[in-house]
């Protein structure tokens, strides 16, 4: 059987959108599964919906990458996009045509940096993992190509500022706080080191756009079961080693000016990308709310003999427990659009209730005790400021984080807590050591020792909890009646 290519997509009679020829509008760092199933994919419904008729040529960030893969598949890939909507399951096939090619710079930086200086590039998007925007002073303008990511950008400006070019917009997409200010402020660092002139730092300025945005999809990648990928080559008549598969729900906050909006296809093509003022309160809302409702239900539900998450949407306690932490106790806190926020809660079902991932309980539980604190604190103790009361779900979710890591304890092993399930199993609880020697230190003192000890640590919470009015005696008959009673139990209380 074939590779994809055109030609043997046409053959297939394939008689979904595509598009072969026009200018390349984007350079993008990074050709892995998360951008082909983000920005490309959303750059591809652009031209679909928007006729924005652009192409994004790729650029491998590190020496190996999959540049002569995609470009044996002349750029096309086959994107499945799975998951649930309102309740129904969504199974969406696309080829992606958005890609022009594919280019390794360290076998061809001259190409690349003609591209850079092309009048057709409007943008440049990068996913370069965590550690792409970092300050390396080994990286040299010199080095073809320079070793980091923000000194290839940097050599790739100048070259742009020097052929007399307009500036460009970057959409940074790295998942550090700040991506696109942080990778700004090393280029121009890098400017100013190599000598390349206050002339070239004030274009970089006034007429780039450096953004930060904020990315939201879940991208499993390829499909690892040989079975399904022999029955889907079979349907698609064609092989395709770039398959990639992403989550339905997909979310792009970028930071920017109004016009930006205008200048991007994203909202003539009606997809789910937004340029906002800021990004952090809309990060702030996706870790409160999706990330909060993970850490805030799971480790109860765990104990309440749950071991997917999608099975948990299935149970009335549990999936309502969360929705009263969410909608009644999170929400009202925020400082965003209450609406908004609620259709944002609202999807988190769909998210959690994918029918294609068996997203476990266990995988989430790790590190719970710096999660909690995170992504659950806040909310707790900014309910308590704004209603002069006790938040009562949050306060069920520290007893079930405390039941979960104190409760039934076997022994220490180097990489966790054996602990015992009430159900009968052993189950094993990843954290920081300290944290872990805390709780084993404890494994024979009463509820009351052990509730005391944790709302006190301030280690764990940089406060002495117990200061709190009424939440040792709220938490304490919590933890009791978890212990006692189960925590699915526990949960309906709270209704």
């Amino acid at each position: 059987m074939s590779k994809l290519n055109y030609e043997v997509l046409a053959q297939t009679g394939y008689d979904g959108y595509i598009l072969k020829d026009a200018p390349v509008k984007v350079l993008q760092f990074g050709e892995g599964n998360f951008l082909r199933a983000f920005v490309d994919y959303f750059f591809d419904i652009s031209n679909e919906k928007a006729g924005w008729n652009g192409k994004v040529a790729l650029v491998q960030p590190i020496a190996q990458g999959l540049t002569d893969l995609i470009n044996e598949q002349e750029g096309l890939y086959t994107l499945y996009l799975r998951g649930s909507e309102n309740g129904q399951k969504v199974n969406r096939k696309r080829v992606i045509s958005v890609v022009d090619k594919c280019y390794n710079p360290y076998a061809d930086w001259n190409a690349v940096i003609e591209i850079a200086k092309s009048d057709d590039l409007e943008f440049i998007a990068s996913n370069t993992t965590e550690a792409g925007i970092v300050y390396d002073e080994a990286s040299s303008c010199t080095q073809t190509p320079p070793d980091s990511f923000p000194a290839k950008l940097t050599v790739l400006l100048y070259e742009r500022f020097k052929a007399g070019k307009k500036g460009v917009a970057i959409l940074s997409c790295e998942l550090i706080d700040n991506n696109g200010k942080e990778l700004e402020k090393i280029v121009k660092r890098h400017a100013a080191e190599w000598g390349m002139g206050q002339d070239f730092i004030s274009w970089l300025e006034k007429d780039n756009l450096f953004c930060s945005t904020l990315v939201d999809r879940i991208v499993p990648g390829r499909i690892r079961d040989p079975k399904e990928v022999a029955e889907l080559e079979k349907e698609h008549g064609y092989e395709d080693p770039l398959l990639d598969v992403g989550e339905v729900f997909g979310v792009w906050y970028i930071e920017g000016p109004e016009w930006l909006a205008d200048k991007l296809p994203f909202k003539k093509a009606g997809v789910n990308v937004h340029v906002v003022p800021e990004v952090a309160p809309y990060k702030k809302r996706k870790v409160r709310i999706l990330n909060g409702a993970h850490t805030g239900f799971v480790l109860g539900a765990y104990l309440a003999g749950f071991d997917i998450v999608r099975d948990c949407m299935h149970n009335e306690t549990i999936h309502g427990f969360m929705d009263k932490m969410l909608f009644d106790e999170i929400i009202p806190v925020l400082p965003l659009d209450k609406k908004d926020c609620e259709a944002f809660a609202a999807a988190v079902t769909d998210r959690f209730n994918n029918p294609f991932v068996d997203h476990l309980l266990m995988s989430i539980s790790l590190n719970s005790t710096s999660k909690w604190k995170a992504r659950n604190m806040p909310s707790f103790t900014e309910y308590i400021e704004k209603f002069g009361k006790l938040p009562k779900a949050l306060c069920m979710s520290l007893a079930a984080y405390i039941a979960f890591y104190g409760g039934n304890i076997v022994r220490r092993e180097d990489d966790g807590l054996v602990c015992v399930r009430p159900a009968g199993n052993e189950y094993k609880v990843q954290d920081d050591a300290w944290v872990l020697d805390f709780y084993f230190e404890r494994k024979d003192a009463t509820g009351e020792e052990l509730v005391k000890d944790v709302l006190s640590n301030t280690k764990m919470w940089d406060k002495d909890l117990c200061e709190i009015p009424s939440l040792y005696d709220t938490v304490l008959a919590d933890y009791k009646l978890i212990k006692e009673k189960g925590a699915e139990v526990a949960y309906a209380s709270v209704l």
